[in-house]
């Protein structure tokens, strides 16, 4: 799939409805970056645009921030595995519960979790390319385990 190219912030609205348009169906998203990238503030922009009212906060500390969608009874997971040292710590707060929903997760730093993550889970790696814009490319499971074997990721 072709990268979006995000140019400056102002495109930030208009790039996550057109990845909202391309990922329909898809509930779990692992973004993949270096820090500083803009993966919360793309999440963000995500919540913002599902109809999220709440004030969005990095999860960095409390691991997961849950927000209500109006006028439904589903929630979007946003989650922070930064600080987790191994799978356990995941298993330990219900992290299966929350992939297994059926509401959106989305999840910074998903390395350690890896090996829950559903199948249909897309990756979204996030890259800093010339001029300060961002690249964002979606891969299925298979590709990114794929791109990680060939030191791509």
């Amino acid at each position: 799939m072709n990268p979006f190219i995000i140019e400056t912030l102002a495109a930030i609205p208009q790039a996550v409805q057109a990845f909202l348009e391309q990922t329909e169906g898809h509930k779990v998203f692992a973004f993949v970056a270096p820090m500083g990238t803009g993966k919360t503030t793309f999440i963000t922009a995500l919540c913002r645009a599902l109809g999220v009212d709440d004030v969005i906060n990095s999860p960095t500390f409390a691991i997961v921030n849950e927000y209500a969608l109006p006028h439904t009874e589903k929630v979007v997971y946003h989650m922070d595995c930064y600080r987790f040292e191994r799978l356990e710590d995941a298993l330990n707060l219900g992290f299966s519960d929350y992939l297994d929903s059926g509401n959106y997760c989305f999840i910074e730093w998903p390395e350690v979790i890896e090996p829950i993550l559903p199948e249909d889970t897309l990756y979204v790696v996030m890259e800093e390319i010339e001029g300060g814009k961002r690249s964002i490319t979606l891969l299925d499971k298979r590709e990114y385990n794929t791109s990680e074997d060939d030191g791509v990721s």
